[in-house]
Parts: structure tokens; sequence; C-alpha cells
């Protein structure tokens, strides 16, 4: 019985724990996909490099990236290894990469 019961137990913290990851994820909506998209195409920035980050959704940049604030959305871009990154500012973590 308690076997089971410790079984049953992990097996519910396995699931909490990636709901918990889950709600961590960043959704952009579309239209707010859209805005950034255009902003970046009017507003090219130099490419920079950032050695040791992997270009990936949830990884942190350092401070010394330059964040630059798209208007009318609540994130901001850079331009990191010819790719456009766009990072939640407050945590500096990356949510979109756009090719």
């Amino acid at each position: 019985m308690k076997m089971r019961l410790s079984t049953a137990a992990a097996g519910f913290l396995l699931l909490a724990g990636i709901g918990a990851a889950a709600a961590q994820d960043v959704v952009i909506e579309p239209e707010q996909e859209t805005v950034i998209r255009e902003y970046v195409k009017k507003q090219p920035l130099a490419s920079v490099k950032v050695p040791g980050v992997e270009l990936n959704i949830g990884s942190t940049l350092p401070e010394t990236v330059e964040l630059h604030e798209v208007p009318d959305t609540k994130y901001s871009y850079v331009m990191v290894d010819n790719r456009t990154v766009v990072v939640d500012p407050g945590t500096r973590k990356i949510i979109k990469v756009i090719e």
C-alpha cells in the first residue's frame, strides 16, 4: 500500500512540474507578432554575437546585450547571429526567434 501511494505521489509531482513549466511559456498573439515583424523590418539593427548562449526559447540573455523596445508591445528585441530575437525585457528570457 505504501509503495502505491509513493508511486502515485511521485507521478503527481512529476505532472505538476510539467504543468508549471508549460505555464511559463509565453505565447505571442499573431497580431503582436505582426507588429514586431513590421517594426523590426523598419528598424534594422546590427547583429551581435553572444558567446555561450544558445538561441533557444527560455534562454536568458546577459545584461551586456542591449535590448531594443518594440513600441505598442511589452517586448524587446535584438539581432543575434542575423536572427531577430524577441525578449521579455523583465526577465531577459528569449520568447521567440524569428528567422
